[in-house]
């Protein structure tokens, strides 16, 4: 993860109450405490693997067993390429129907994606999932205009961030407030992580920055969108799960 790569990150276990929402996506190394849980170590799988040598230029491989490509390009008569798969699988763990049907097996085991056979279905899940992934990465041009502003007058330092339910405001002090924050991007999680609180939780007694303002705001648009492509994916996913690729032994 030193070298331009993309990852998926998870938890094999999980003892949390609640739906498993662990799943987030990495273009650095990550912390293994990235989902708050003290009972389980985040997983870190890259897209790619590296191959170093000190007399070699630098190569990469996909880190995607030969056997997947063979089978996605028999069903589709084109090969996918590694980033597709990974936009395809990253769709699949953000879909709620995939989370509330395997929640169990989630809990106890590496999560295990379903591929569908329709290509069409396949490039609309891939599709969703690359603006999940951009939209993660805050790369994404759909936060050049966020939707939550931060107001008030004072000097930006976080005492208690409290949420303000009928105004849908987020205020740090008692002075100054993020606006344009949902009730549901409010009390959205990933992993053990409320998000909009803990993000500010851990900035607590100091002053914001300017940068830091703007990138709430992007934040907090980003987790708006993440929670309507979900509602896209769950339309999708419902067909795509119709008919699955069998998979030979890898």
């Amino acid at each position: 993860m030193i070298h331009p790569n993309l990852s998926v990150c998870f938890m094999r276990q999980v003892s949390l109450e609640g739906g498993y929402n662990h799943f987030l996506v990495s273009n650095c190394m990550i912390d293994n405490r990235t989902f708050v849980s003290s009972k389980g170590t985040t997983q870190q799988a890259p897209l790619y693997i590296y191959n170093d040598t000190e007399n070699e230029q630098t190569q990469r491989q996909p880190n995607i067993n030969q056997s997947i490509f063979k089978a996605l390009s028999e069903a589709y008569s084109k090969e996918p390429t590694p980033e597709e798969i990974l936009y395809y699988i990253y769709s699949v763990l953000y879909s709620n129907t995939y989370r509330e049907k395997y929640s169990e097996f989630l809990r106890i085991d590496f999560p295990r994606v379903p591929f569908t056979s329709d290509h069409d279905l396949f490039l609309q899940m891939t599709g969703y999932g690359k603006r999940l992934v951009d939209l993660h990465l805050l790369e994404s041009e759909e936060l050049d205009q966020p939707v939550a502003k931060f107001q008030g007058d004072g000097d930006g330092v976080v005492e208690k961030p409290k949420y303000d339910d009928a105004n849908g405001r987020v205020y740090i002090n008692k002075d100054e407030y993020f606006e344009g924050v949902s009730k549901d991007v409010w009390n959205y999680y990933i992993g053990g992580y409320q998000v909009c609180d803990k993000w500010l939780k851990d900035r607590r007694k100091r002053g914001l920055s300017l940068e830091e303002m703007k990138h709430y705001c992007r934040m907090v648009t980003a987790i708006g969108k993440t929670i309507e492509i979900q509602g896209l994916i769950d339309d999708v996913y419902l067909e795509a799960e119709k008919d699955v690729i069998r998979f030979k032994t890898l």
